[in-house]
């Protein structure tokens, strides 16, 4: 169908049924979806002409649920798909450019026949993303290929919702589509933009964000085998318990943090290099603590920290993942304390040394406590994400949700919390 016919029958309702299901049926939510994409398909026209035939692409973001900084070293996490997304409308084109206007950044333009390695004078920019995403399909004996596109994002920047990682599965998840029946599976998708982060981007992220955003719903990963990570669904409707997911955004300045969060798994490793591993899911608690006096002279007390962080935190994942499954919100709520606690004090990952005077994240924290510690019913806070600056987490009773929003918004600003829900599909072509 070319852009324009395809607009008309948003606009018409044609797709309501489908919105429903990434979304929710509430008429709001889809006169809100009908227009978003509408204007979007409007802008594709604009730009790239509109008797393309097109067709209509969702990946949407993730929530780290359980599992701080684990995937890097082969850990287990849990995490859930939210209903916040990337959108595109993309259209096949005879060469071999990929041309992505991403609404409020310049159009990204990339021959991947040319730029096919990486580039570190092209370090955190998005086209190299682009180029990475096409490198690593290529690599996997997948077909490449040119689009156009163009996107718009709710998933915002900085937000630890994983924007990045939901950008990369787009790139990817356009041509599994246009060149590949839409074959490459959720798994490879996620490889494939870790790869891409990894040695295009500059940036050493574990495959967490990538899977998550990838496969919808609640999961659990086990990133043992990175190269076939075990990923299991886990059935549980925090919505239906009568808990919002909140997450928020307290502004902090992402800018030149790269090192920071580049540190946590490079000392996570050289606790195992030391161990005779190559990352700590090799090793185990009681190697390091019958080394630990040595190992505090060659790694130093913050890898050692943050080694001992790792161990708690995956065997966490799995107290958690059991407490979902059997409807236990206390015991799981206890992990997510109990996960905070930890990555303030020995991940040591809420603020950057860097800028001590910038600690929105500590700020947060405290504040969710105040207000979640004296409600009723059991509620937990933390760091979410990779911290340094960004977000935390709260599980708030819906009945509660005014009252919470309300205060961390007349701190952080209007806007700054995201109720959230968990949305079972992943990354999809929406039409």
């Amino acid at each position: 169908m070319n852009a324009r016919t395809l607009k008309e029958n948003i606009l018409s309702g044609a797709l309501d049924v489908r919105f429903a299901k990434l979304y929710g049926s509430d008429e709001a939510v889809l006169s809100f979806q009908r227009a978003r994409y509408s204007a979007l398909i409007g802008e594709f026209a604009t730009r790239y002409g509109d008797e393309r035939e097109v067709a209509l692409f969702s990946v949407p973001g993730r929530s780290e649920l359980s599992g701080n900084h684990t995937d890097h070293n082969h850990g287990c996490v849990i995490a859930g798909s939210i209903d916040l997304d990337i959108i595109a409308v993309a259209a096949k084109n005879e060469d071999s450019t990929v041309r992505i206007k991403s609404e409020g950044f310049p159009e990204d333009v990339v021959d991947i026949n040319v730029f096919n390695t990486p580039d570190e004078a092209r370090f955190g920019k998005s086209d190299a993303l682009i180029a990475g995403v096409a490198d690593g399909m290529r690599a996997r004996g997948y077909a490449v290929g040119g689009y156009d596109a163009c996107t718009t994002s709710n998933v915002l920047k900085g937000s630890g919702l994983s924007s990045s990682a939901a950008f990369e599965n787009m790139v990817g998840l356009i041509i599994s589509h246009f060149y590949n029946s839409g074959e490459v599976d959720f798994v490879t998708l996620a490889q494939i933009s870790q790869y891409s982060e990894n040695k295009f981007f500059g940036k050493p992220c574990g495959l967490m964000d990538q899977v998550a955003c990838a496969a919808g719903g609640i999961v659990s990963i086990d990133f043992a085998d990175t190269s076939a990570p075990i990923v299991e669904k886990v059935d549980f409707d925090m919505t239906g318990a009568g808990y919002s997911l909140c997450i928020v955004n307290t502004g902090g300045n992402h800018a030149d943090l790269t090192p920071d969060y580049a540190a946590v798994p490079a000392e996570m490793k050289a606790v195992a290099a030391e161990l005779g591993a190559t990352v700590l899911r090799e090793t185990n608690k009681e190697e390091l603590m019958k080394n630990i006096a040595a190992l505090r002279g060659k790694v130093g007390d913050r890898a050692i920290l943050r080694a001992l962080h790792f161990f708690a935190e995956n065997d966490r994942v799995a107290e958690q993942k059991s407490a979902l499954k059997s409807g236990d919100l206390a015991k799981y709520f206890s992990g997510v304390l109990a996960s905070g606690r930890s990555s303030y004090c020995y991940l040591q990952n809420v603020y950057t040394t860097a800028n001590v005077a910038e600690q929105g994240i500590s700020l947060a924290l405290n504040l969710c406590e105040s207000y979640l510690s004296k409600l009723d019913k059991p509620t937990a806070w933390r760091v979410h994400g990779g911290g340094f600056a960004g977000t935390v987490q709260a599980y708030v009773p819906m009945e509660d949700a005014e009252g919470f929003v309300k205060l961390l918004e007349s701190v952080f600003g209007e806007g700054s919390c995201y109720l959230l829900k968990i949305r079972l599909s992943g990354a999809v072509r929406v039409f």
